[in-house]
This record gives structure tokens, sequence and C-alpha cells, in this order.
């Protein structure tokens, strides 16, 4: 269930910010006939720092019913509150999400005992899989490997969303927390190559507007087709630079409305896309065949 190609889905907006819930569905619908594996709503991509808690629920509720078992449903659920994260989970075990991917608590700093309280409490009080996010850049904070394999012993947390572009950590994790513990990049530039490392997959930004494409290359990989693999990487390549040329929605959220999936909306303290950076992603999805 959990391999492959998996969309960090935007958030669409309304001109006036509110959650266009018509563009989400659409999205989704799109996500899976183009092949998507998996969804992830209201993660960082999601812009799940200014959702209100409603806000954060209705998506999800919305993400699930539109899904329809028709992929997994990663739902964002992390917090750095390990109560607020709690209920978080547990409304998205009730919603009817496949998993829960929660963030390492930003800004406390807590220690490496900290975060596996966290992690264990969040586990032990609803029984949906639990994927750790651990993204340093973000968070400030790096779960150590040996804290990962000690989270690796709780039954229902079952994997990680990598986002440290580190290609050696999924070898190490592989030794220490086993085959079975499923390892997700969380950085499109080194999806290819942390799958030779031994991952499972992609928690994917430029899959929001490329799903085709970032779900062929995983496939081709999983057929040992290494070559068109390598190729269609490479034509993404323009694509994953220009998502982050500035910060992580903006670039994206310009992307999506340009296919019609919400407006160029972001909330702040992000503000949209300065004019220079919407032409280079205009150029980049020109350049990969997304636009005329």
């Amino acid at each position: 269930m959990f391999h492959g190609s998996f969309t960090a889905l935007v958030t669409p907006m309304h001109e006036d910010g509110r959650i266009d819930d018509e563009g989400f569905i659409r999205l989704i619908d799109w996500q899976i006939v183009e092949g998507t594996n998996g969804i992830v709503p209201v993660g960082t991509t999601g812009e799940s720092p200014t959702l209100s808690h409603d806000e954060h629920k209705r998506v999800v509720e919305l993400a699930v019913k539109t899904a329809n078992g028709r992929v997994p449903v990663m739902a964002g659920a992390g917090s750095n509150s390990t109560a607020e994260a709690i209920g978080l989970a547990r409304h998205a075990e009730a919603a009817g999400a496949d998993a829960v991917l929660v963030v390492t608590p930003y800004y406390n700093k807590p220690t490496q005992e900290g975060l596996y309280r966290h992690y264990k409490a969040i586990a032990e009080s609803m029984a949906l899989p639990v994927f750790i996010y651990n993204i340093p850049g973000r968070s400030v904070i790096d779960m150590s490997v040996e804290t990962m394999a000690r989270l690796a012993e709780i039954k229902n947390i079952k994997g990680v969303k990598d986002a440290t572009a580190n290609l050696t950590r999924p070898l190490h994790t592989t030794q220490a927390c086993g085959k079975d513990f499923i390892q997700f990049s969380g950085e499109d530039h080194t999806a290819l190559a942390y799958l030779a490392s031994g991952g499972h997959g992609c928690i994917s930004v430029t899959a929001n507007v490329a799903p085709r494409l970032c779900a062929q290359m995983h496939g081709a990989w999983a057929k040992g087709d290494i070559r068109t693999a390598m190729e269609i990487q490479q034509r993404l390549v323009p694509l994953h630079d220009v998502m982050f040329c500035e910060s992580n929605p903006g670039p994206v959220k310009y992307a999506a409305s340009l296919l019609g999936f919400g407006a160029n909306h972001v909330r702040l303290p992000l503000v949209p896309v300065s004019a220079a950076s919407a032409a280079k992603v205009q150029a980049a999805m020109r350049e990969v065949g997304l636009l005329n």
C-alpha cells in the first residue's frame, strides 16, 4: 500500500483565502487518474501551519471521501504539542485515513528522548500506521537513526518521510529498523537515488503538477527499467528546481493555479511568488511539457 509516488497535496484556495473544496476534489481525482500511488493532505505543502483545526479536519475528510479507497490517504497530523497531534491523529483515524504523517516537533527542540516519547504517545493513542516526518530544515531537530530504531519497535510506527536529503540515511535506517520499515524520500531531486539506497517511494511536491511523470518514474524503477526511470528523472529536474525557488508551497501553488487547481494564493506569512519566480515556473512547466 505504501510505495511509489505519493503527492504532498497543495490545499487549493480562492482569491479571498477560503479553501476551494471543488478545486481540491478535482485535484485529487486528477491525481488518481494520472497514476499517483497515494495522497498526503495537510502536510507542509498543504499549508497546515496556517489552517485552523476545523479547516485541517475538513481537508482530511474531503481527501478520504474523494479518494474513496482508490489510493491510500496519509493524513498530516503533526504538531509541536503532543496532545494536539494526538487529537489530529485520532480525527484522521475516525475520518477513514489509511495512515498519519507526523512531523518532528518544531520550535520546542525536544531531546531524542522527547522525540521518542512524543511519537510513542501518538502511536499508542490510536491504531493507524504512523509515519515519522523527519525534516531538520524546518523543525531544527534531526531524529537520530537510533531513536527511529526504538520507535520502529512500536507495532504501528511503520516508516518515515525522510527530508534530510542525506543518501546514507536510508542505508543506516534499513540496518537499524529492518527492511519492512517503509522509507519515503521527502526530497524530489533525490527520489531515484533514495530508491537505490533502499527507499520505497517519495512524498513529492512536484507530483502536484506532474503526477503522471512522477508515478511513471517509480513504476519504471519497480519494473527494473532503470534507463526509463533515469530519463524521467532527468526530464523532471527543471521542475524540481523551480518548486523551491521560493519557500514551499509558493511556487507549486502558482504552478497548480496555472493548471486550474485553485487561485495563486498562499496564506501569510507566505506570499505569492515574485514575477521573476513565476516566469521561471512557467518556463520549467513548458520545458517539461505541462504547458503549451
